[in-house]
């Protein structure tokens, strides 16, 4: 079903509990919201219900739960080839240097990347989006990072754009040309970020594909000098940034990233409080990854409890990469951010809904239920909003409105 096939949401939803800003302490039972133009009205309790929308079609939500739409705000969704074979080495003993020998690593997704056409992108992207939509997740955001050449990071970022047109799903693109060293240019890393900020960065924005800018600063990646002179060129260009930092060590990333007033600092189970501080000040977003934490058997917990005292905005995320988290559930993250980061219901809440849309630089259009919005919600066939963080391997989601339009969890991914 394409989106323009699928049925307007237009009319009243009734029969059903609300939770506005994914807060259940100011969740509405037995409420009702209106749908006009595909535009959410009106929100309440249905017994408050203004007169002039009676009389409009209804939808009965069978008792449903309604959350906003669910937002991903950190995926590598684009890429060819899968990386199972080097999963299978690695529990069987290989070493890193083993399996890159043997063509693993990130040099394998690269080369997969480069070597497929657009529509086999897309087609492989769009298998790994569809349970991810049928979760409820409405936004998303998708990065290049495994092109590592113009035309090779443009055609990831076109096919991200072309899921968003096909599927019905707002998608964010993050240019993620510092990502890892080509082999190209080897011993030369500084050549190659002159490339990114000087050729890919400008070619791309001109081209209207980036609505943000990343970078991986870490020992294996690129330094903070380097990722800084990314920043700048992001700046030059009108575009937010984000960061991969403090994941594998301390590199005062996040700090870095906030003197930019980035968006986000993702992964951050090495962070500091001098960076929780800076991020605290700059508004930045903590996204925490816990899919690539488990699959890496991490053991270093990301600082929840000082993210906490400093009052830092909490986003959780499926990270979803080849190499480290080949994850398609945000509700399976949700549990993780539970049972391996110590996160309360409220707050995984939250960090898939507000914080998530904030760690976007969308919050004033995507996480919250709120009338002027586009229709972007999900109607949940549960008891509580507690089972979206509490089961895992079931998928409770009955029915997703994305953009003004229904799709049914079983039949709504497919365009």
């Amino acid at each position: 079903m394409r989106i323009t096939d699928a049925p307007s949401a237009d009319g009243v939803w009734h029969h059903c509990h609300l939770l506005p800003d994914a807060d259940p302490a100011r969740a509405i039972r037995d409420g009702a919201l209106v749908v006009a133009d595909g535009r959410l009205a009106w929100i309440g309790a249905e017994a408050d219900l203004p007169d002039p929308y009676r009389p409009l079609p209804r939808h009965d939500a069978g008792g449903a739960w309604i959350t906003p739409g669910l937002v991903d705000c950190h995926t590598h969704l684009v890429y060819g080839g899968q990386r199972a074979d080097e999963f299978a080495m690695r529990l069987a003993g290989a070493s890193y240097e083993e399996i890159a020998r043997a063509g693993g690593g990130i040099v394998s997704t690269v080369r997969a990347t480069r070597e497929a056409g657009e529509d086999t992108l897309f087609a492989q992207a769009a298998a790994r989006l569809k349970p991810l939509l049928a979760e409820g997740v409405t936004a998303i955001e998708i990065k290049s990072g495994y092109g590592l050449a113009l035309d090779a990071e443009r055609k990831q970022l076109r096919v991200a754009r072309r899921l968003g047109e096909a599927f019905g799903v707002t998608v964010h693109t993050t240019f993620l040309g510092a990502h890892a060293l080509p082999a190209e240019y080897a011993g030369r890393a500084d050549d190659y970020i002159d490339l990114v900020c000087g050729t890919m960065l400008p070619a791309l924005a001109a081209e209207g594909l980036v609505d943000a800018v990343d970078a991986f600063c870490e020992g294996i990646g690129f330094s903070p000098a380097q990722t800084t002179r990314v920043f700048e060129a992001a700046r030059r260009h009108g575009l937010p940034v984000k960061l991969h930092a403090e994941q594998l060590s301390n590199l005062g990333g996040a700090a870095l990233a906030a003197g930019f007033g980035a968006l986000s600092a993702d992964h951050l189970e090495h962070l500091d409080e001098a960076g929780i501080r800076a991020m605290a000040a700059s508004g930045t977003v903590a996204v925490l990854l816990p899919g690539a934490y488990y699959f890496l058997r991490d053991t270093h917990l990301p600082p929840l409890a000082l993210l906490r005292e400093h009052g830092v905005p909490i986003a959780i995320a499926t990270d979803h990469n080849p190499g480290t988290s080949p994850t398609t559930s945000l509700l399976l993250m949700m549990n993780m951010a539970c049972t391996l980061f110590r996160m309360t219901v409220p707050e995984v809440l939250a960090g898939v809904t507000t914080h998530a849309a904030q760690a976007l630089g969308a919050a004033d259009r995507h996480g919250r239920l709120a009338p002027g919005r586009v229709a972007d919600f999900a109607l949940w066939q549960v008891t509580s909003p507690a089972e979206l963080a509490y089961w895992f391997g079931r998928n409770p989601c009955a029915a997703v409105v994305r953009q003004g339009r229904v799709f049914r969890a079983e039949t709504g991914a497919t365009p």
